[in-house]
């Protein structure tokens, strides 16, 4: 069987702050109620995602790699992780806010959780008015500092909140305490883990348990990066019909174009499979003799083997992601 350029079936999460945007924005396909996350495109054990289209259909991420190897994610990426898709790529719907949390690096959620750090980055599809999001503290704080706030439940003092619109984008490192606000839809590229140490969560009960959610403050303490940095916002250039660069991080780099018209795209020189993350609009991906359709909401997945497309749009925005 040959590669081609691949979408799978998203997995749809439940959350106690999801909302329904999801499907009335991007209109995702599901019938519950407070999804608040879609995952486009996951190895996460026990939540891998399965092909959607083609010959490939219904194989998961992971049997895709141990069948392609270098072929679908890249020689240099297959060496460096195996069998383990580094990447997870979210669409999140947040209704009401996220509780505040923070994730380990790598060292540390390895001796802990025999898992990978979270370094992700946000790109916002859509807020509500007055939408915010918490990343990074306003005010110099210490452990003892910021445990009394804590205790007293004014954490929320000490933290730097952002006004935010559609387009803004934010890069979270590990040790970057942070939350999603309510009325924003957003995607989140993150590295392959599920890890998170939840700090403060507004004292919520959840619908389905009736019992408060845990926190791991204890776990949190020493991960969390007391710093006040002067700016938290990514910037970007937005020229047509270019990958401007948007997060370039050890973990993933993340572009931005914005296409009208015919776009020829090479990656003969990147050893490293492509995700496009459409975010306005939608496009045409002509591979070979094929050709995909994009809309806003969808993800697709280019194998590394493939080297050359032809992207086609009046008006459309996409996330271009690699390692």
């Amino acid at each position: 069987m040959h590669l081609y350029p691949l979408k799978f079936q998203p997995l749809y999460k439940y959350r106690i702050w999801g909302g329904n945007k999801l499907k009335s924005v991007l209109n995702k396909g599901y019938n519950e109620e407070n999804i608040g996350e879609s995952w486009e495109i996951s190895d996460v054990a026990g939540d891998e995602t399965m092909v959607l289209n083609g010959d490939l259909k219904g194989l998961t991420l992971k049997k895709l790699i141990q069948e392609f190897k270098g072929d679908l994610i890249g020689n240099k990426v297959f060496k460096n992780f195996g069998e383990d898709f580094p990447l997870l790529i979210k669409l999140i719907d947040a209704k009401t806010p996220l509780s505040i949390q923070v994730h380990p690096n790598d060292q540390l959620a390895q001796e802990r959780h025999n898992s990978y750090g979270k370094n992700e980055m946000w790109y916002v599809l859509q807020a509500d008015e007055n939408a915010e999001l918490i990343t990074g503290f306003s005010k110099k704080v210490d452990k003892k500092t910021y445990l009394n706030h804590l205790e007293n439940s004014t954490v929320v003092d000490v933290l730097n909140v952002e006004k935010i619109k559609k387009g803004d984008t934010f890069y979270i490192p590990t040790g970057r305490v942070h939350a999603i606000g309510s009325g924003v839809l957003l995607a989140e590229i993150q590295q392959t883990s599920d890890i998170t140490y939840r700090i403060y969560d507004y004292d919520r009960v959840d619908a389905k348990t009736g019992k408060k959610r845990d926190l791991h403050n204890k776990l949190a303490i020493d991960v969390i990066d007391y710093k006040v940095y002067n700016n938290y916002k990514t910037t970007y250039k937005k020229d047509l019909n270019v990958s401007n660069k948007l997060v370039h991080a050890p973990y993933f780099k993340t572009n931005i174009i914005f296409i009208e018209g015919i776009l020829n795209k090479d990656y003969n020189d990147i050893d490293s499979f492509i995700i496009y993350i459409c975010v306005d609009g939608g496009l045409e991906i002509t591979c070979k003799t094929e050709t995909y359709s994009l809309k806003i909401g969808e993800t697709i997945l280019i194998p590394a083997s493939i080297n050359k497309l032809i992207l086609y749009s009046k008006a459309a925005t996409i996330l271009e992601v690699s390692i």
